[in-house]
């Protein structure tokens, strides 16, 4: 097991760029490697030393074996964990955008919010946020339709708007509240959202599910009610309670479930 340890020494306010830096990459470089790395910051690169105090215990043979820990904000450093295949990256505070960015494996713990995009075009592997993640979470980029396809994206606190925006596979789950249009043009997948919503989930959605625990602010009308059920079974797993389940968006001949919680949404019933 190898454990490569950047603790943060020096702020940029233009934010580094880490998308080289993943296991797949470095799980065989010495600690001379990486302090002779040229980090891209802007239009320049600068090395890595300049920014970060850097540890490298131990070995590894492939990038399965490898622990990249940010010991520290990462709030100016983008594409953590970017396109990463396999091995565990661990950030202990927050993380700038892109953080997870068409991971395909391995795991990513942000112990900290996130800014914008994290989980971007997601298609296997873990990220973990452990406080607040702005708009798009798990979502397609700018221009293109194809968003998350895979994996498991845990939210423990609040997301933005336009959660899961084409989302085609995987799963998200927000522990906290959730703004508008969460699922907007989902194809497939799973959304859990344990709080509240401002209004708008599952817009133009065609195939896939969304629970909503909490209140919601305002429901689309696209969305028709297919029935209440007692402790359903959703997406292999009973929810406790009382749901409302509706199928659409109908708008797109969609065949998506929205479960809202009835005892949450009685203004529904």
């Amino acid at each position: 097991m190898k454990t490569i340890t950047l603790t943060p020494k020096k702020f940029s306010s233009i934010a580094l760029e880490f998308d080289e830096l993943i296991p797949d990459k470095i799980y065989n470089w010495t600690k001379e490697d990486l302090e002779k790395y040229q980090v891209p910051r802007g239009n320049s690169r600068f090395p890595l030393s300049d920014y970060f105090d850097i540890q490298v215990e131990g070995s590894a043979e492939g990038p399965e074996e490898v622990k990249m820990i940010c010991d520290g904000d990462m709030g100016r450093v983008k594409y953590i964990g970017c396109k990463m295949g396999a091995g565990e990256i661990i950030v202990n505070g927050d993380a700038d955008i892109h953080v997870g960015a068409e991971m395909e494996g391995g795991s990513i713990t942000v112990n900290g919010n996130t800014e914008t995009y994290p989980g971007r075009e997601m298609k296997g592997g873990s990220l973990e946020i452990m406080g607040n993640v702005k708009e798009y979470c798990g979502t397609s980029y700018i221009g293109e339709w194809r968003g998350m396809s895979g994996g498991v994206i845990k939210v423990h606190g609040n997301a933005g708007k336009q959660l899961a925006d084409c989302m085609s596979g995987g799963e998200i789950y927000v522990d906290g509240d959730c703004d508008i249009l969460a699922g907007i043009h989902m194809t497939k997948g799973y959304i859990e959202i344990g709080g509240n919503v401002t209004r708008w989930p599952g817009g133009q959605m065609k195939n896939g599910t969304i629970v909503v625990k909490g209140k919601l602010g305002r429901l689309l009308e696209g969305f028709e009610p297919e029935g209440v059920y007692t402790n359903p079974e959703v997406h292999g797993k009973q929810l406790p309670g009382k749901y409302i389940k509706y199928i659409g968006d109908i708008g797109v001949d969609g065949k998506g479930s929205l479960w809202l919680n009835a005892e949450k949404n009685r203004d529904l019933l």
